[in-house]
């Protein structure tokens, strides 16, 4: 009797763990608009990351992985997010951009408007409400993630974005120069250039936004942070701004910081004062 409960149970887990495997989608199952080829590189797609129905709370993030606009941080920046995010009942969709030098602006905002789209109109199937569907970026992928609330139309609109550690500005010296590069090619026209500072581009429909950073960040540097904080109160825009005094760039969720890694408990604090950890009706 005992075994026969015993290999029930194991048999549920499975199936389970099964339900809740990871699922990868191209955005544009027949091709990118833009692609140059048709290598991987040429094939934006979205990971599926869905709780367990019964700890689904009804939000959906995009979360966008840093790397200089060159490179994928998707285990730290990504996989590692998005079982963070399901851990509190959120589903998590990270996003497999296109990267310079080969891509440039405005093919990386298309990829996150995409996404974004995805969820929102695929949001039933998620088990996501349609307006609780937020943005997550990291470094470059921070930046990307402020573009697209900062540049959107209403079907592609975030409802929340979350920023950690972000580019921010395109604009010498608080630039990271590898990323304008990288996203805007080596002599960007200066039109290009402020349209895509984003602490320029806020306007009192950008969503709400959490921002983390740190001073000690010799890569980007934090007032990438809080020019688009201050940007973002001058709007009327509710946000929440942290800097801690220590810290390197790049650090994800930082597991082994006793100080850092208290920052994702404040994010959860933020995200769960905007109603967004709990249950949706």
């Amino acid at each position: 009797m005992f075994r026969c409960l015993l290999v029930s149970i194991t048999l549920a887990a499975l199936i389970c763990a099964q339900e809740n495997k990871p699922k990868t989608e191209l955005l544009w199952p027949d091709g990118a608009p833009g692609a140059l080829g048709n290598a991987d590189a040429d094939k934006p797609s979205l990971t599926f990351y869905l709780p367990a129905g019964t700890k689904a709370v009804g939000t959906g993030i995009v979360v966008c992985p840093g790397g200089g606009y060159h490179d994928l941080a998707m285990d730290h920046e990504g996989q590692q997010i998005a079982e963070w995010l399901n851990s509190l009942g959120v589903a998590a969709f990270v996003l497999k951009y296109r990267l310079g030098p080969n891509y440039h602006h405005p093919i990386e905002l298309g990829d996150a408007q995409r996404a974004i789209r995805i969820v929102r109109t695929r949001a039933r199937e998620f088990g996501i409400a349609q307006d609780r569907v937020g943005i997550w970026g990291f470094s470059a992928g921070g930046h990307l993630a402020a573009t697209a609330a900062t540049h959107f139309d209403p079907a592609s609109r975030p409802d929340f974005a979350i920023l950690a550690y972000p580019v921010i500005t395109m604009r010498p010296p608080f630039a990271h120069m590898g990323s304008r590069t990288n996203l805007l090619g080596e002599n960007p026209d200066e039109a290009l250039v402020t349209l895509l500072s984003n602490e320029t581009q806020v306007t009192s429909q950008t969503p709400p936004t959490f921002l983390f950073h740190t001073t000690d960040d010799n890569v980007v540097p934090v007032e990438n942070s809080i020019m688009f904080y201050e940007a973002l109160r001058k709007a009327g825009v509710p946000a929440e701004l942290h800097v801690f005094e220590h810290g390197p760039h790049g650090v994800g969720l930082a597991p082994r910081d006793a100080t850092l890694s208290l920052w994702p408990t404040l994010l959860a604090n933020w995200l769960r004062g905007r109603g967004l950890l709990n249950a949706h009706p």
